[in-house]
């Protein structure tokens, strides 16, 4: 399985260290990423926030499955916009997303 997490700080290296250590198998990758992700995952050069290019970017390397760590992307509709494109995403659709964003 191969897993694209979206984000670049503390929270992404947690929820990549957490799915590397009980998904040993799985190809982990990362948008930007930083200096403590390189261990975990190969980073995917494109912004978390470039909904469009996220998308783009999953279905370019195979993504089975999208973990979305920041709450910005998830507002701008990401999951929404990757559920339509039909790739498995971890995240609230936009509407929801406006709760964790105002």
């Amino acid at each position: 399985m191969r897993v694209l997490v979206v984000g670049s700080g503390g929270r992404e290296h947690a929820l990549l260290w957490k799915l590397a250590r009980d998904g040993p198998d799985a190809e982990l990758l990362i948008t930007e990423g930083n200096g403590g992700t390189g261990p975990l995952a190969r980073t995917v050069d494109v912004a978390p926030a470039d909904v469009e290019g996220v998308v783009e970017a999953a279905d370019r390397e195979g993504v089975d499955f999208v973990v979305v760590g920041p709450e910005a992307p998830l507002a701008a509709g990401l999951a929404d916009a990757l559920r339509d494109a039909g790739i498995g995403v971890f995240g609230p659709g936009r509407e929801a997303a406006r709760l964790e964003a105002s």
